[in-house]
């Protein structure tokens, strides 16, 4: 329960939360994307991992790999779909450089070719943090009423 109870408090807090939804998530909602994350390892074979610090076991955030069968215009497909968010006091640190790296390494380990990753195409933080791991531009799609950036990396160009 210590893991709902740190991720809740990360999705509630507006600043974590601009440039994804923009609106702080409810305890249900929170709920219910802890849940998501737990199925996504049983149907997908991977999903997302929290992330914690070394040192003292502190909540940094989460970061993995979903497919979220998205209403995107075009659609992603089956392409794993990467993500990370963070606790606020965690940004700016390289946190989600370094988790990202981890999970990304990992998935090249199972021979996965290509990820994707979505964001708001204000999100600078975020876009340096794909674009240090690997990530390119692959172009601009709809996402709801919104415009958002899509990038990619492809296992075979890295390293």
């Amino acid at each position: 329960m210590k893991d709902f109870y740190d991720l809740r408090a990360m999705w509630s807090d507006p600043d974590v939360v601009r440039h994804i939804s923009g609106v702080p998530s409810s305890e249900q909602e929170c709920w219910f994307r802890l849940l998501r994350y737990r199925g996504l390892w049983n149907f997908l074979g991977y999903g997302y991992w929290c992330v914690r610090t070394k040192a003292d076991g502190h909540y940094v955030g989460d970061v993995g790999f979903a497919d979220w069968k998205r209403d995107i215009e075009p659609p992603l497909d089956t392409v794993p779909e990467a993500g990370w968010v963070l606790a606020r006091w965690a940004h700016g640190q390289g946190f989600a450089t370094e988790a990202l790296q981890a999970a990304l390494a990992w998935m090249d380990g199972r021979g996965v070719d290509r990820t994707v990753c979505i964001m708001a195409p204000e999100n600078g933080a975020s876009r340096r943090v794909a674009e240090k791991c690997g990530y390119s531009l692959k172009g601009n799609v709809r996402f709801g009423d919104r415009p958002t950036v899509l990038l990619q990396r492809d296992r075979r160009h890295q390293w």
